[in-house]
C-alpha cells in the first residue's frame, strides 16, 4: 500500500493510496517547526500495513544530492530528505516539488488530460510552474523546471510607466516573481496608483471598471503574458492549467489567455491558459509518481 503526502508550509496532509483515483483521507496534522516532529508526525500518518511513501512538498529537491531547499519548511531544509525519511520511516520514500505534482496531476486526472506537452504555472504569491513532455514529468538539473518566474526579464517601462528593479528572493533582481503573483499585482498597484490594496480588492475594482485597477491589470498583463508566450513557445505546450490563488479569478485568466495567445507563434482561437480543475493536485501528483516509481 502506498501513503501519498502533501507538505505545505503549515499543515501535512496524508491519504491511503489504492490506484490513481482511489485515495482515502488518512487525516491531516500542523506541520511541525523541528525535524523530530515532523518525523512523529508522519509516523502518526502512515499506517503499518504501508510498504512505501510519496511525497509532494513546497520545496526543490536536487536530483544529483537529494538535498531539499524549502524557505518555508525550516524544519526539513538543507536535508537529504527522501533518504532521512525512508531510514527513519524504515520505508522507500519518493518526493516531488509541489508545482511538478500539480502539473502531472491536471496532466494525467485535469483540464490537460489528453494533452501531448503540458506547462502548468502556478499564480499564487508569486509565480511557478511545471512541465510534462509526452506525458512524463521532466525533472531537470539541480530540480529546477518550471521556474518561469525567475531570470531579469522584466520590462521597466511596460505601456510607459517606469517600474522600479526590484530584488528578487532568488537573489536576482528583476525577475518576473516580484510582480507576476498576487503580492506582484499588490506592489505595482501600490506604485501606479500610490494605494495599498489587497489583490482580491484590486481585481474586484478591474471588474467593475474602476480606472486606476484597470491601469494596474493592464501593465500586470504586459509584464505577465510576453515571459509565457516565450516559454510556450520553447516547450511546445498546447494547453496551460493555472493554479494559484490568482486562478480562482476566471476574468483574469481569460484576459490573460487572451493576452498570452497574442504573442504566440502558433496561431489559436481556442484558449490556451484553463484553469486547473482537479480539488487534489499534492496528493495526487505524488500518487501518481509513487505508483509509477514503486509500480
Amino acid at each position: 500500500m502506498l501513503i501519498a503526502f502533501d507538505i505545505g508550509g503549515s499543515r501535512i496532509r496524508a491519504a491511503r493510496v489504492f490506484a490513481p483515483d482511489h485515495l482515502e483521507p488518512l487525516g491531516e496534522l500542523p506541520m511541525p517547526p523541528s525535524f523530530p516532529g515532523f518525523i512523529r508526525a508522519l509516523g502518526q500518518l502512515v499506517p503499518r500495513a504501508s510498504r512505501a511513501v510519496a511525497i509532494s512538498i513546497a520545496g526543490v529537491i536536487d536530483p544529483a544530492s537529494g538535498r531539499l531547499t524549502s524557505a518555508n519548511l525550516p524544519a526539513v531544509n538543507g536535508r537529504r530528505l527522501a533518504g532521512d525519511l525512508a531510514a527513519a520511516l524504515g520505508r522507500p520514500v519518493w518526493i516531488g516539488n509541489d508545482a511538478d505534482c500539480f502539473v502531472l496531476t491536471e496532466a494525467r486526472r485535469g483540464v490537460a488530460r489528453g494533452h501531448r506537452n503540458v506547462f502548468g504555472i502556478i499564480l499564487g504569491s508569486g509565480v511557478g510552474g511545471g512541465l510534462v513532455l509526452d506525458g512524463a514529468l521532466v525533472a531537470g538539473a539541480g530540480g529546477i523546471t518550471g521556474e518561469w518566474g525567475h531570470g531579469p526579464v522584466l520590462d521597466q517601462r511596460p505601456l510607459g510607466h517606469d517600474l522600479p528593479r526590484l530584488r528578487c528572493g532568488c537573489g536576482q533582481t528583476g525577475c518576473l516573481d516580484t510582480v507576476g503573483g498576487a503580492r506582484g499585482i499588490e506592489r505595482l498597484h501600490l506604485h501606479l496608483s500610490g494605494r495599498g490594496l489587497e489583490s482580491r480588492e484590486i481585481l474586484s475594482a478591474w471588474r467593475a471598471g474602476e480606472m486606476a485597477a484597470a491601469e494596474t491589470v493592464s501593465v500586470w498583463l504586459e509584464l505577465v503574458s510576453g515571459p509565457l508566450a516565450v516559454v510556450l513557445n520553447v516547450v511546445g505546450s498546447s494547453v496551460v492549467p493555472v493554479g494559484g490563488g490568482l486562478a480562482n479569478d476566471r476574468d483574469l485568466v481569460a484576459a490573460l489567455d487572451r493576452a498570452v495567445r497574442q504573442r504566440l507563434l502558433r496561431p489559436t482561437t481556442e484558449p490556451v491558459l484553463r484553469p486547473a480543475i482537479h480539488p487534489e493536485p499534492g496528493l495526487v501528483g505524488a500518487a501518481l509518481a509513487g505508483l509509477e516509481t514503486f509500480g
